[in-house]
């Protein structure tokens, strides 16, 4: 009796290396390239110059109830936005950091592989080929990359015009007390960090949703929506202890780093419970487009 012949695997093309497709340089230049980027970028750039025009015709700030998230002080940075530039780029991250830095996240995280579905691009990406996890971890990658750019970019042009509107000094706080200048810029990029990291929530969100459709806007818009539905949860104070497994329960916990003494507590518990989940959003998002029948 003859045996059934084997079936042998067909061998890969000459010089094919799954690991070299889709560079990051390459998928960089594509982001970089469309629209909504420069826009997005153009609008964080645009903030700092908003306010000093807000703050000339308005006269000084202050008044108002100083930020929520647990682990910080509720300190009102606005009260002293206008006594150096590093008040006015701290001032930004935290008239911003509730929601407007949301957006570009959600937008980068979420327009990633939705857009690639929208424009039916998709299969010919993969039949190219490049291997699904190698075109997740690409467009992750950048979409992260973009966003932390977007996070830097905001205090940057703030402490340049404030360097100019306001003069360059040390950080005063609202309690009494300053950071001595050679301190503020570390303190600064500590909180940047910080909010980066506590960000990572509503990335996980919208790369998650951005595998599930094929609508860009429905994935961005559900991350913001979910994002939204977060803080009016940890406003819910009869949730009690339960807040604290809420990302946004420790949004505004980078207070801690604009303190005469810098506080760590806060900050570690708020980075843990975004980075857990984060990597659970990044794993079904990853798992759900390794099975998914791609048709677009």
């Amino acid at each position: 009796m003859s045996s059934a012949p084997e079936i042998q695997a067909p061998a890969e093309a000459p010089g094919y290396r799954p690991h070299r497709t889709l560079p990051l340089r390459v998928e960089a230049m594509r982001q970089l390239r469309r629209r909504r980027t420069v826009l997005m970028f153009g609008v964080l750039a645009a903030l700092p110059f908003v306010l000093i025009i807000a703050f000339a015709v308005g006269g000084t700030p202050g008044g108002g109830e100083g930020g929520g998230g647990g682990g910080g002080s509720r300190i009102n940075l606005m009260d002293v936005a206008t006594e150096s530039a590093a008040n006015f780029a701290a001032t930004c991250l935290f008239v911003s950091a509730g929601f407007l830095l949301v957006v570009p996240v959600a937008l980068f995280c979420g327009d990633t592989v939705a857009s690639e579905a929208s424009w039916s691009s998709l299969r010919y990406l993969l039949a190219a080929p490049v291997p699904r996890s190698r075109l997740l971890w690409s467009k992750l990658v950048v979409a992260l990359g973009f966003s932390l750019a977007a996070m830097v970019l905001l205090p940057l042009v703030a402490l340049g015009a404030g360097a100019v509107a306001y003069g360059w000094g040390p950080l005063k706080l609202p309690t009494g007390g300053a950071l001595a200048t050679s301190d503020t810029v570390p303190r600064l990029a500590l909180v940047v960090a910080f909010v980066f990291v506590s960000q990572l929530v509503t990335a996980g969100l919208a790369f998650w949703l951005s595998t599930k459709t094929d609508a860009p806007l429905g994935a961005v818009g559900g991350a913001v929506g979910l994002t939204i539905v977060g803080n009016v949860l940890d406003a819910v104070t009869a949730l009690g202890t339960w807040r604290e497994f809420l990302p946004a329960h420790w949004q505004f916990a980078w207070a801690d780093a604009l303190q005469p003494d810098l506080e760590w507590g806060g900050m570690v518990k708020g980075a843990a419970v975004s980075v857990t989940y984060a990597l659970i959003l990044f794993a079904l998002a990853f798992r759900g487009f390794s099975r998914k029948d791609i048709v677009s």
